[in-house]
């Protein structure tokens, strides 16, 4: 992980970033020419264009930059999702087409023909992309500490959207109680980077003022770290979270 560290030697408590799940290549030509013949009757051969660039969109978005032009690519691709599923995966009917993708954490891979499976991995991957954004801020000035806890709160909201609208994920990084871990912590983390632009911008001969964030801190640890300490007890979290 300390390739999505900042390089400042001012920060002494790094950030936790995620790994992206990675995913195997799939081939919808053919499932998607075969539902335009048969479901629109048009004649597919006029939409081979369109079809290819959906691909080589999905093909880019396996190996995205990690900066903002790599989340404007999974969004894209997220976006474009939305409406194939709209348009190409009825309820009553499956394409055939499985969609493969890995664990973040074990590198345990798992399969579903659902559509869903695969907006949710990469809206999964959206947030864990702001994590590595984040922890990569230099945090020793405020404009850096801003753009940490902006990353880190969108981090927050990927996961908990995740947690609230996609389930019977079959894999473990997308389930319940581990998004639920993962909101949490991310709100950890928008809480120490408070901290350290409160402390940052505080003269140090403020002694009240000093005493009263010291007092804050330590009360939001407190807070913080009971429900993530209730979290990492769960059996699940617990038997599948890395110990360090």
């Amino acid at each position: 992980m300390e390739v999505y560290q900042t390089e400042s030697e001012a920060i002494n408590v790094p950030m936790i970033p995620l790994g992206l799940k990675e995913t195997k290549e799939v081939d919808l030509t053919v499932p998607l020419k075969d539902v335009i013949c048969e479901h629109y009757g048009e004649d597919s051969s006029l939409f081979e264009k369109e079809i290819k660039e959906f691909m080589e969109l999905r093909q880019a978005m396996r190996t995205p930059s990690r900066n903002e032009a790599g989340l404007e690519l999974l969004m894209e691709y997220y976006n474009q999702l939305y409406y194939l599923d709209q348009r190409f995966f009825p309820p009553h009917r499956t394409l055939g087409v499985h969609f493969h993708w890995y664990d973040s954490l074990t590198g345990v891979p798992s399969c579903q023909r659902a559509l869903a499976f695969e907006k949710g991995s990469v809206l999964f991957n959206v947030g864990a992309l702001y994590t590595q954004i984040g922890a990569r801020q230099d945090r020793s000035a405020t404009a850096g500490i801003d753009r940490a806890i902006d990353a880190f709160q969108r981090a927050a909201g990927a996961f908990n959207y995740l947690k609230e609208n996609f389930s019977n994920a079959p894999s473990l990084d997308m389930s319940g109680p581990s998004l639920c871990m993962l909101v949490r912590l991310m709100i950890a983390q928008v809480q120490e980077c408070v901290f350290e632009r409160v402390t940052l911008t505080t003269p140090d001969t403020h002694f009240i003022t000093q005493l009263q964030v010291a007092k804050e801190a330590a009360r939001v640890r407190g807070s913080v770290s009971s429900v993530l300490v209730e979290d990492f007890s769960s059996v699940l979290v617990k038997d599948y979270v890395p110990f360090s």
